[in-house]
């Protein structure tokens, strides 16, 4: 079986995933968007299709003046005897001891249905898992930050109510990398398995393994430890000669599934960089087979993680005529005049305000006090960039009234790092032009006369920038270099491609089409 990386594009970072019978379940961080932890359904672990969220109400996401990249970092999903559960961190929330560090646990009972109220913990710390034992006790597994550094802590709680049930103690430090993180632990073949990340989320980036005989421990780490990393690697002159070659890296935050055929796989996240290593789409979620050797898990053969893998058969798999595994392609085409929601893949900015939003006659924003440069809730919503090359178009209906009232196109990735299409109004009527912000750097090109009636806005995106139209004259361009996380610096998420109203409060934009692909 052929299939390609990333299984699930765009910015779909820290993988978590289960399988009840042969339905695998995963979910991914969201952090300042809404709603959050997307939830995505599998037959076969590479064709993957969006359920929806687990979070969809503020009272289990409140976001409100998130800072960029805060939010939710790090879920993780379990089953357990029919219940499901997500354990998560918001980063913006408040816990019983005053830090912006709240642990929580929600459940349902109907995966397609809705999830429960938070159940919060009484934990420092972030990336936490939940672990069965086979005498039924539960345990938490997470990043802990004590008097004597950052390790993996561990505790008996009660998953339904999230009372604690004893006291934490640290089980593992990793094997010297920084930020030991994003713990998951497994009971394979009669032992006890703790797998994590190290390296911090960077090009250092790496998993390790650590196992013992009891869950307390004491844990042995693995002799080939880091069982998955891009560090340190670069593709060989063949490779990089290739134009159709795609480079990997900081690849981990890892978590380990076995299909019903008793094949082992890990899904972990990955970025794809563009010029001189910088990224701009995201950590995405890849896919890679487990084999196992002495009683130690070895990823992808010990190879280097490559976007065309080759693996074991699996008769869940769909084919096509060239024999790689089927796989979403993602492409949108959303006709708003037809809706009454919001397709799953849509979020917002923090918590969306609801007179802000409405269907009638396509998807109308109404533009509050807050813009795409703060952190407050602007009238705002789009999808994750998934591909460097694709085309993306909105249809807008808007008559702004002044040239405060702005409406239009989007290549968001954070408040200080953007570049939008805008139409508004100038001396002579209607006027287009883009805006790219970033930083405290703000540039704007010369506004273009727009004739009367709905306006097609477009952005044609390659791997190294974009290039904006406004009903198909070319207004400007941007390079994506100034979008990627490591021009930012200390942020977390990718490229969204959306739409917004902003500028005059009250003001009405209506979008009637949107639509994206490669």
């Amino acid at each position: 079986m052929k299939f390609r990386n990333p299984i699930i594009p765009g910015f779909y970072p820290d993988p978590s995933v289960c399988r009840v019978g042969s339905d695998f379940y995963l979910v991914n961080s969201s952090f300042e968007f809404f709603p959050g932890v997307p939830l995505y359904h599998s037959k076969d672990l590479v064709n993957w299709t969006q359920m929806g969220h687990v979070l969809t109400r503020k009272s289990q996401l409140p976001l409100t003046g998130a800072r960029t990249s805060g939010g939710i970092f790090a879920p993780t999903i379990r089953e357990h005897n029919g219940r499901f559960y997500m354990i998560t961190t918001n980063m913006s929330q408040q816990n019983a001891q005053g830090f912006p560090m709240q642990n929580f646990i929600v459940h349902t009972d109907d995966i397609n249905g809705e999830w429960s109220e938070q159940a919060p913990l009484d934990q420092l710390g972030i990336d936490p898992s939940l672990f069965w034992d086979d005498d039924g006790r539960c345990y938490y597994v997470g990043t802990h930050f004590g008097e004597d550094g950052q390790g993996i802590g561990q505790f008996e709680l009660n998953p339904d109510t999230g009372e604690r049930l004893s006291e934490t103690k640290i089980i593992w430090k990793g094997t010297g990398g920084k930020c030991p993180e994003g713990p998951h632990m497994y009971k394979i073949h009669g032992r006890y398995y703790l797998m994590i990340a190290e390296g911090g989320t960077e090009y250092g980036h790496m998993e390790t393994i650590a196992r013992a005989d009891h869950v307390w421990g004491p844990f042995e780490s693995c002799p080939h430890n880091p069982i998955l990393t891009h560090r340190n690697s670069m593709p060989g002159f063949e490779k990089m000669s290739d134009p159709e070659y795609v480079e990997f890296q900081g690849t981990g935050h890892a978590d380990l599934v076995d299909d019903e055929n008793g094949n082992w796989w890990l899904v972990f996240h990955g970025v794809r960089p563009t010029k001189s290593q910088l990224h701009h789409i995201g950590r995405e979620t890849m896919l890679a087979p487990v084999t196992w050797e002495d009683g130690w898990p070895v990823v992808n053969g010990g190879q280097l993680i490559e976007a065309v893998m080759d693996t074991v058969d699996s008769p869940q798999v769909q084919l096509d005529a060239n024999g790689f595994a089927r796989q979403n392609d993602y492409a949108v085409d959303a006709d708003f005049t037809r809706m009454t929601a919001l397709p799953v893949d849509w979020a917002h900015l923090r918590n969306p305000v609801p007179g802000h939003y409405r269907f009638d006659g396509g998807l109308v924003l109404t533009a509050g006090e807050d813009s795409l440069d703060g952190l407050g809730e602007p009238a705002f919503t789009g999808i994750r960039q998934r591909q460097f090359a694709l085309t993306a178009e909105a249809l807008l209906d808007f008559d702004p009234r002044s040239e405060r009232a702005q409406a239009g196109l989007t290549v968001f990735h954070t408040n200080e790092h953007h570049y939008d299409l805008i139409v508004t109004r100038g001396e002579k009527g209607r006027q287009a032009f883009l805006r790219k912000r970033v930083c405290d750097m703000v540039t704007e090109t010369a506004p273009v006369d727009l004739e009367d009636g709905p306006v097609t806005l477009g952005v044609a995106s390659e791997k190294a920038g974009y290039t904006f139209f406004a009903n198909g004259r070319e207004i400007g361009r941007g390079v994506s270099q100034l979008l990627s996380t490591e021009v930012m610096a200390g942020t977390f998420t990718g490229c969204f491609l959306g739409v917004f109203c902003q500028g005059e409060a009250g003001a009405e934009a209506r979008f009637l089409r949107f639509c994206c692909g490669r």
